[in-house]
């Protein structure tokens, strides 16, 4: 979903319904136990952002991603995250941008660092605005939405109901 007219991508996502998903955002240190987030029945968005990405595309992205019909509902009907209603897990996922050259991955398309940073807070903070202003409006609802940590590895354990998984580029 490139914009049109507008060339190469500025983010790559991938999406993966799940019934529950569990990532680790910080390894275990000496006597202290690694830390987890969790999210139930949901949306996993795997995130990285290229060269060129600047705050302008994100609320197009939240909103497409938020809106798309890619969870299965109780009665089997593909409704969106916020239709479900759902929770979300956000992963950094920088190895989204490589391309192969020869036998190695480079990475040289993606946004610098510090940059990619704000740009993924500025997601998430988007994402938690929207979806829990879908879930006030649903007073039964029990959704949330967790993220891993930027620039760093992750353990990442997920149970899905597809395999339905889905890129997107904007």
């Amino acid at each position: 979903m490139t914009e049109k007219g507008s060339g190469a991508p500025v983010a790559r996502t991938v999406l993966q319904q799940c019934v529950q998903a569990r990532l680790q955002v910080k390894p275990a240190e000496g006597e202290e136990e690694a830390q987890w987030v969790q999210i139930s029945r949901g949306m996993v968005i795997y995130i990285c952002f290229f060269k060129g990405a600047t705050d302008d595309i994100l609320p197009k992205m939240v909103s497409t991603l938020l809106n798309l019909r890619l969870c299965e509902s109780v009665s089997g009907k593909r409704v969106s995250v916020l239709e479900l209603p759902g929770s979300l897990l956000i992963v950094p996922q920088a190895t989204l941008g490589g391309k192969s050259k020869g036998k190695v991955m480079q990475y040289h398309g993606n946004v610098g660092k510090d940059d990619g940073l704000r740009l993924y807070d500025d997601f998430v903070s988007l994402c938690e605005k929207e979806l829990l202003n879908v879930a006030s409006a649903k007073t039964d609802a029990e959704v949330t939405v967790k993220h891993g940590t930027y620039g760093n590895r992750q353990v990442l354990k997920l149970d899905t109901n597809g395999p339905y998984t889905h890129l997107m580029e904007f």
